[in-house]
């Protein structure tokens, strides 16, 4: 099984319909893709009604990975907007709660900072948090090389196997100790996951500017055709180990990211049918 979709449903101009409006955008988006990263739930808890309207928005066979909060991953370096560590977690968990009920969330993904390094406080800090989120399932994703060194890579491989946590697989930039290299291994049987952030070097490099103009540039890439069949056989090598391949294009800089994912979808033969009526299927040559 093959799940295509894009990281966040706000920047895809390509997928909404010309009578849509803003708020209309989820609604659009759920016509072409089966899955969706949330990446709201990095920057803030999200309310009880926010979340409700976004479970109502999407049809029955929709799914959210839901990007843990930046205080869990250790994004925040100063204090927490919370009394305690043990209070930001139970309000996380609250609110994800919903979606879990709707059975639509598929997973919540823990990306780490690129300064997160492979030491044993961090290895520590990764069982704590996913003691933590037990009730949900988890997926890890590094921005730092050392997890996947000569020295400890299979010791990684092992450790999200022995965590039952699902493999952030990624295809970035290789751009030095802050960017991972692409490692095709499943540590579930039945999930993995793999995302796809583009290959602008100098863009991942660039951390100069506020955080929007820095996000502009850091994802902009548009994928080739020769490149995308390259991982076409990433995951064909992915479902060889396990059952449910979830791919996430997050290259949303220039606009590329449905461009590409539509690109895929054919490449892959995958078709998806929405439950809710729609008329998306009218940009379906374009893209």
């Amino acid at each position: 099984m093959l799940k295509i979709g894009l990281t966040g449903w706000g920047d895809h101009p390509d997928i909404y319909s010309p009578s849509s409006s803003g708020k209309d955008k989820l609604i659009d988006y759920s016509g072409h893709f089966p899955i969706v990263e949330l990446d709201a739930t990095f920057y803030a808890v999200q309310p009880e009604r926010t979340i409700s309207k976004w479970i109502a928005e999407t049809p029955a066979n929709f799914q959210f990975v839901v990007k843990a909060y930046q205080g869990i991953t250790g994004h925040l370096r100063g204090a927490l907007p919370f009394p305690s560590i043990e209070e930001m977690y139970a309000q996380f968990t609250q609110s994800l709660l919903p979606l879990q009920q709707a059975g639509k969330l598929a997973f919540i993904l823990l990306q780490f900072p690129p300064w997160f390094d492979c030491t044993k406080e961090h290895v520590s800090e990764i069982r704590s948090i996913i003691d933590r989120l037990a009730r949900f399932e988890i997926a890890v994703e590094f921005r730092h090389q050392s997890w996947y060194s000569v020295e400890y890579y299979e010791k990684t491989i092992a450790f999200l196997t022995s965590l039952n946590a699902i493999h952030s697989v990624c295809d970035e930039p290789q751009a030095g100790s802050g960017s991972i290299p692409l490692v095709a291994k499943a540590t579930r049987k039945d999930c993995v996951l793999l995302r796809i952030h583009g290959r602008n070097v100098d863009g991942w490099l660039n951390t100069t500017g506020d955080t929007n103009t820095w996000r502009k540039v850091r994802y902009l890439y548009n994928y080739s055709d020769a490149e995308l069949g390259e991982l076409k056989e990433v995951v064909r090598e992915l479902q060889r180990q396990s059952k449910e391949v979830v791919i996430l294009f997050n290259n949303n800089s220039g606009g590329h990211a449905a461009q590409n994912a539509k690109r895929f979808q054919k490449l892959l033969a995958v078709t998806y049918e929405s439950k809710v009526d729609t008329q998306l299927n009218l940009f379906e040559e374009d893209l």
